[in-house]
């Protein structure tokens, strides 16, 4: 078959879909050199349709650049018409007026930590993060506002900060790396660690009026994220949720599964702006994604209760949390829980085992204390579920921890270090896990360590509020006294709990209190 007949074929064959390859063979007719990347980007069409494509064409080859002859191209250069380009760019007239905030966000999202697989990150381009806060000021009224991001590895926070410095910014994600990076640039943003399937940072509950969130694209990712994004929201009546999310033309049933799973939430769809997100990666679904608007209904809150607690922990697409994975429970292979005769177990654990023992889930021992103090707990934490280890050993109140890994994280010592206060921290390899035992330390004497103790060992409760409390009582102030100290120097500590404090936060607590000291007297 003749190169131009199999093209016809082709096209013929993606029916009324076929813009998107028209596009390509135009810009491959264009005279310009193309790679294959760089094609799958601009058109959003998936890296397998767009092989499907070259396979057909007689190309001229540069590196891994391309192009049409020019004495193809007229043949398959034609015209498209205008592109009807305020559905998947409302906001184009405006991005021209920021030329030196994209270029700042350019240097920002080279500097950012790299993405990790295991969390399905794929970095957005300046572009794009810039357009997000650019139509959110234009879509709502911002002055006061509040947005919550409910992960934030395209920096968007910073991007809505520095077009909009009047927003409230709060940022909820498990990667410690992004918090810090967050942190570091002093924008004013608020951070918050938080494991998703475990539960949102409880003061990022009932506090936004809008939310945004790029998830993991898998139908129980998408309803997690969104329903947590959900639970952030203080405004029910006005509120909206704004969701990137985008799918191969190829697969349109795992879109409809996702649009179902957003329909169980009872949200009403109210824009999709196709394409809006361009992405560096993600060439299975053409490096693009869409924007979705969406708006909570009184249905909304009652399904995401009902549901939330449903939603399973395997949510990506990579790593010991995919959706391909099994997810271990339990104790490593040849340990016997019951030798350490617990008091309490958190997590999965057989049934059989210990029948008597009260049981815990992970997500409520973080929520809220647990009624006793018990002497000995046993925690299971299943692969992918490391990140909430500090948190776990620090909501258990504890004398002796005993936490059975069901991997063994790389950063274990970094992971432990903001515990080291309150535990003396011991770790052992067990198979293909680890058993990490956590005895609690008797009080310090010195009057800094002595608050950080008291801070950390009240980890369900506002650090601001028990800061403020020890310091007045250690150094003789006044509660307005101590409330203006700790203000001046830990700003962020604001309403959240312990539990919710990035690494690095809880790393540099012993300084910080010291020099709230310092400033005391």
């Amino acid at each position: 078959m003749a190169a131009h007949e199999a093209i016809d074929q082709l096209l013929t064959s993606a029916g009324v879909d076929s813009r998107r390859l028209r596009r390509a063979l135009g810009l491959l007719g264009g005279g310009d050199w193309w790679t294959l990347a760089d094609l799958v980007r601009e058109t959003a069409t998936s890296r397998r349709s767009i092989e499907s494509l070259l396979r057909e064409l007689p190309l001229e080859r540069t590196g891994d650049r391309l192009r049409l002859p020019a004495d193809r191209a007229r043949r398959y250069n034609e015209a498209l018409g205008r592109d009807i380009s305020g559905l998947t760019d409302p906001v184009a007239g405006l991005a021209g007026e920021h030329a030196d905030t994209l270029e700042r966000l350019r240097d920002l999202i080279a500097g950012a930590p790299r993405g990790r697989h295991t969390l399905d990150h794929v970095a957005a381009t300046a572009d794009t993060v810039l357009r997000r806060a650019l139509l959110l000021g234009a879509r709502f009224w911002l002055p006061g506002a509040r947005l919550l991001c409910v992960g934030d590895h395209d920096l968007t926070s910073l991007a809505v900060r520095m077009i909009h410095p009047d927003v409230d910014v709060t940022v909820v994600d498990i990667d410690e790396r992004i918090l810090g990076y967050i942190d570091a640039q002093g924008l004013g943003v608020r951070t918050r660690w938080a494991d998703l399937r475990l539960g949102l940072a409880p003061s990022a509950r009932g506090q936004a009026d809008l939310a945004i969130t790029d998830p993991p694209y898998t139908p129980d990712g998408i309803g997690l994220f969104v329903a947590r994004a959900a639970e952030g929201l203080r405004d029910r009546d006005h509120g909206r949720i704004l969701l990137a999310y985008g799918a191969s033309e190829r697969t349109p049933m795992l879109a409809l599964k996702v649009q179902n799973t957003l329909s169980d939430l009872n949200l009403l769809n109210e824009a999709i702006f196709p394409d809006f997100n361009r992405y560096d990666g993600a060439e299975a679904i053409g490096s693009a994604a869409d924007l979705y608007i969406l708006r909570p209904t009184t249905k909304t809150w009652p399904a995401v209760s009902a549901r939330v607690d449903r939603l399973a922990t395997a949510i990506y697409t990579q790593g010991p949390q995919s959706v391909e994975a099994a997810s271990p429970a339990g104790a490593p292979a040849g340990e016997d829980p019951a030798e350490f005769a617990p008091a309490l177990l958190a997590g999965e654990w057989p049934r059989e085992l210990l029948p008597k023992v009260p049981r815990t889930r992970l997500s409520t021992l973080l929520a809220k204390p647990y009624a006793a103090a018990p002497e000995r707990v046993a925690v299971a934490v299943p692969a992918g579920l490391e990140a909430a280890l500090p948190r776990l050993l620090l909501a258990t109140r504890a004398r002796h921890v005993r936490v059975l890994l069901a991997g063994r994280p790389d950063d274990l010592p970094a992971l432990t270090e903001g515990v080291r206060p309150v535990y003396d921290v011991t770790c052992r390899s067990a198979g293909a896990g680890a058993v990490l035992d956590a005895v609690r330390l008797p009080l310090p004497d010195a009057d800094a360590a002595r608050i950080v103790r008291r801070i950390l060992d009240s980890a369900h409760g506002k650090v601001a509020n028990t800061w403020r409390e020890a310091l007045a009582e250690t150094a003789g102030l006044t509660r307005k006294e101590a409330r203006a100290v700790v203000e001046e120097a830990a700003p962020w500590a604001g309403d959240l709990t312990a539990l919710e404090l990035p690494l690095h936060r809880l790393a540099g607590l012993p300084a910080d209190v010291s020099a709230t000291l310092a400033g005391a007297r």
